[in-house]
């Protein structure tokens, strides 16, 4: 079985920057591929499993945030990091009625929003993944919880939220 860790994007590989739409104001935070690298040469798949809950608010779409994640990863390939997949959650549980039609779609209560753990057990079904030999970094306790939930050890991280979201 192979190992991994999973990486939340904001606060982690990339500047938490809220509710990002638009693939120019991505920023990395310091040394985020460096680290990747470390983790390419230790033997463990990279997959970074981000909630990205401004599809669900009508500000961006599906294409839009993978328009975004593919230049986070062709940034990351420049400074010889590899991710092996990103995986994200476009939901969002709220019900509300001043959210686009086009966007109503995605409020729902799924399983894949972190807490839950339905991205990193995707990806552990996709790639033969052992979760009990992967870990979780994230900078929020939503990701650590995400980790837990699907039985990784987990790391929290003090950039982005560095935990301070309770």
């Amino acid at each position: 079985m192979n190992r991994a860790i999973f990486l939340d994007r904001d606060g982690t590989v990339t500047t938490d920057i809220p509710f990002l739409t638009n693939d120019a104001d991505l920023a990395f935070e310091t040394n985020s591929a460096d680290g990747i690298k470390v983790m390419n040469m230790l033997g463990f798949r990279v997959i970074i499993v981000t909630n990205q809950p401004q599809v669900a608010r009508g500000m961006i779409t599906e294409d839009g945030v993978k328009k975004i994640n593919q230049k986070m990863l062709d940034e990351l390939k420049k400074h010889g990091a590899c991710v092996d997949a990103v995986y994200f959650c476009p939901h969002h549980p709220e019900q509300r009625t001043d959210i686009p039609e086009h966007a109503r779609k995605y409020r729902i209560d799924c399983e894949c929003r972190k807490p839950k753990s339905g991205m990193l057990k995707k990806a552990a079904g996709d790639f033969g993944i052992d979760l009990s030999k992967s870990f979780m970094i994230g900078d929020r306790t939503t990701d650590i919880m995400a980790g837990m939930n699907a039985g990784c050890k987990t790391i929290l991280v003090k950039t982005g939220a560095a935990g301070a979201d309770g």
